[in-house]
């Protein structure tokens, strides 16, 4: 098996001046990008660093400072983390998990729907009719007589058999319906 070429990479003895040099600096110029977030800043700056390690001929250039280049090579680095951040779902933290309130079940409330329509649907045309104006359209006794025509007491007495036959329909519910 040949060996492995290995890449050049920045003499550990000029990274370490490199860091001494610039690292308060990089680390204050990294606060301030990352809102403050000190950990994420110490995190760039050896990102940063590791980057000059990798690319000697960055030091080796004629720069008069290195530190132009560390600070958009850290800029840079920032950036992308953001960036990459914001690309993944929102990291939740396990306690806060336990205190989220559960999902909602909507299959029973489709199931309700689905038995109260029923229910409905098997009453006659004047007891729905009833039911709607009164519940549904929340109209009195006496509105609901005006829009069907009927006197007020046809509407009470609609509306009493109506719920009586909902409720033997219903009765699994323990819904509270009146008369």
């Amino acid at each position: 098996m040949p060996p492995t070429p290995t890449l050049p990479r920045t003499d550990p003895e000029a990274l370490a001046a490199l860091q001494r040099d610039h690292g308060r600096a990089l680390f204050g110029f990294l606060v301030g990008l990352t809102a403050g977030d000190a950990q994420r800043a110490e995190d760039l700056v050896q990102e940063t660093l590791v980057r000059a390690w990798q690319h000697p001929e960055a030091l080796a250039g004629r720069h008069e400072s290195m530190r132009p280049w560390l600070f958009t090579v850290a800029r840079r680095l920032a950036i992308d983390a953001r960036r990459a951040r914001l690309s993944r779902p929102l990291e939740v933290d396990p306690e806060g998990l336990e205190q989220a309130p559960a999902a909602e079940d909507t299959a029973a409330g489709t199931v309700t729907a689905i038995d109260v329509r029923r229910a409905v649907g098997s009453l006659g045309p004047e007891h729905r009719q009833v039911l709607l104006e009164v519940y549904f359209r929340d109209r009195s006794v006496a509105e609901a007589a005006a829009e069907l025509g009927i006197p007020a007491g046809t509407v009470k007495s609609r509306t009493h058999y109506a719920l009586r036959a909902l409720r033997k329909d219903l009765q699994g519910y323990g819904y509270g319906l009146g008369a």
